[in-house]
């Protein structure tokens, strides 16, 4: 069934003089400015019975309707995906990703994503934006993923996460041994030589990520990170950058066999095949309520493995 928006109101004589979807944006702070500028531009907005466009300026007083219709945002297919869902309620999803599940349908990925699993658990989700996905995590990184259910609560969660206000903390198995926790604040943008990874460069966006020990081995390092901003593959970038790449991402570090470790432990760092990394806490403020929601992944089972293996060899060689 189509879903609806029908808003009422005036424009207040403070306004005067801006662009109408300027003031429309503010009258209405529940929806972002480019989805009212497509309304205007689709004749869904009424002002004073008539139908201007975005860039007239206004006098104030004006009586504004807004009937306007969400169209789907794409061609995804619902597919029956089993979704592990950590939170829910008529405004949020949290979701606990498994490694090996692409985020959105991209090429060579247009079937099997979390989009298409989405669209099958909530079928609403195909008029809200990115099917209401308000950040991403990479494909083979485990965690907790927020999805808004409507526009409303997807503008509200993208101002929360633009203004740093939503609070992610992964824990990840690096490569070296770390003695103490930092900051490290290095901008970052596409690689020069190689466009599909990310690097730090001079010219790159801010992006700060922290990090703290909470437990060391011989030859690696159990590590909580908390991200401040959200830079594409961030977290793998900064700790390769700092020398201590994440076990198992072949992308931005190489294989290290540990020297002197036990045939288990050497299978068992050659055998991880993805970045050991989790999105294991997540705090927000709830779009409607404005209480503070706070939600939590227990590790994977091959990140408990492997810390297993990488504490035993400690204590054999202690």
């Amino acid at each position: 069934m189509m879903q609806k928006v029908s808003l009422l109101n005036q424009i207040p004589l403070e306004q005067a003089g801006k662009r109408l979807d300027q003031a429309l944006a503010e009258l209405f702070p529940d929806y972002s400015r480019s989805r009212i500028q497509t309304w205007i531009k689709n004749q869904q907005v009424a002002v004073n019975g008539k139908y201007p466009k975005g860039k007239e300026k206004v006098q104030g007083g004006e009586q504004i309707v807004i009937d306007a219709e969400l169209e789907e945002e794409g061609s995804w297919q619902a597919e029956a995906i089993k979704l592990d869902v950590v939170y829910e309620d008529e405004d949020l999803l949290i979701i606990n990703k498994p490694a090996n599940l692409v985020v959105h349908p991209a090429p060579g990925h247009y079937s099997g994503t979390l989009v298409n699993a989405l669209l099958h658990y909530c079928p609403e989700l195909n008029t809200v934006p990115r099917a209401g996905i308000v950040h991403r995590i990479d494909k083979d990184t485990t965690g907790l993923l927020l999805v808004a259910k409507n526009l409303i609560a997807h503008n509200y969660l993208v101002q929360q996460l633009q203004e740093r206000e939503i609070h992610r903390e992964y824990q990840a198995i690096v490569y070296g041994h770390i003695i103490s926790g930092a900051t490290i604040e290095q901008p970052m943008g596409r690689h020069p030589h190689h466009r599909v990874k990310m690097a730090v460069v001079d010219d790159g966006k801010p992006a700060v990520t922290h990090y703290r020990v909470i437990e060391r081995f011989r030859q690696h390092t159990h590590i909580a990170v908390q991200l401040e901003t959200g830079r594409t593959h961030q977290i793998r970038v900064h700790m390769a950058h700092q020398g201590y790449p994440l076990v198992g991402d072949r992308t931005y570090g190489r294989l290290r066999l540990p020297k002197g470790g036990s045939q288990e432990l050497v299978e068992s760092i050659q055998q991880f095949s993805r970045q050991a990394l989790h999105a294991c806490k997540l705090t927000l403020c709830h779009p409607r309520t404005t209480k503070l929601i706070e939600s939590h992944a227990a590790l994977p089972t091959d990140m408990v493995r492997l810390l297993e293996i990488l504490k035993k060899d400690y204590d054999e060689n202690a």
